[in-house]
């Protein structure tokens, strides 16, 4: 191979070079663009998921804190209800605030049905079903048919404990689903 071959080899390589040089760094730049927009795509989904987490964890939440004083007002009217029945002062404002805290219950309830984890609408179903219960025990006796375990004294005495406690779990189970430790236990003192 003569001067005249190499300096054609080398010729040929350097034009080569020269112009293979702008689609090789653009083919470089374009790979470390499509990386680092692949970086960006991937750090958006990420905040992009913490948002709804965060959202799902206040939707949860702030539903809890609804169903909550929603169940303790229905609660606490039907306990106020059942000791003025018990003094002869049932009126039928006591009994509408009965309803509305009824009504109040039902429509927090339906909402909670569309939000709440499985554990916690367990609780939820039990703790509206042990309601129901008391509302028509004292309803019943309110009307002149109690159940035959239904006077006042039986009702204050046995029901209502069954419900605090029932309150307390599903509380309870509330708190976990948020990843909050349970809360103080204990129930309000006898007659309240």
């Amino acid at each position: 191979m003569g001067s005249t071959t190499l300096a054609l080899v080398v010729a040929t390589v350097g034009v080569t070079g020269t112009l293979l040089s702008p689609l090789l760094a653009q083919r470089v730049v374009a790979r470390v663009q499509a990386e680092q927009f692949d970086r960006e795509q991937r750090a958006a989904h990420a905040q992009w998921l913490r948002e709804q987490q965060v959202s799902e964890f206040i939707r949860r939440r702030d539903c809890y804190v609804t169903v909550n004083a929603a169940f303790r007002l229905y609660r606490t009217r039907l306990m106020d209800y059942l000791w003025d029945f018990d003094r002869g002062q049932a009126t039928p404002e006591g009994r509408e605030a009965v309803e509305e805290a009824r009504r109040d219950h039902h429509s927090t309830f339906a909402e909670a049905q569309l939000i709440v984890s499985g554990t916690v609408l367990g609780e939820l179903d039990g703790m509206t079903a042990a309601l129901s219960e008391v509302y028509r025990r004292i309803m019943s006796l309110a009307e002149g048919h109690p159940d035959a375990d239904g006077s006042f004294e039986e009702i204050r005495a046995t029901d209502f404990p069954l419900l605090w406690e029932r309150w307390d779990r599903m509380r309870n189970v509330m708190r976990a689903d948020l990843g909050v430790g349970p809360g103080p236990e204990g129930r309000p003192p006898a007659g309240s």
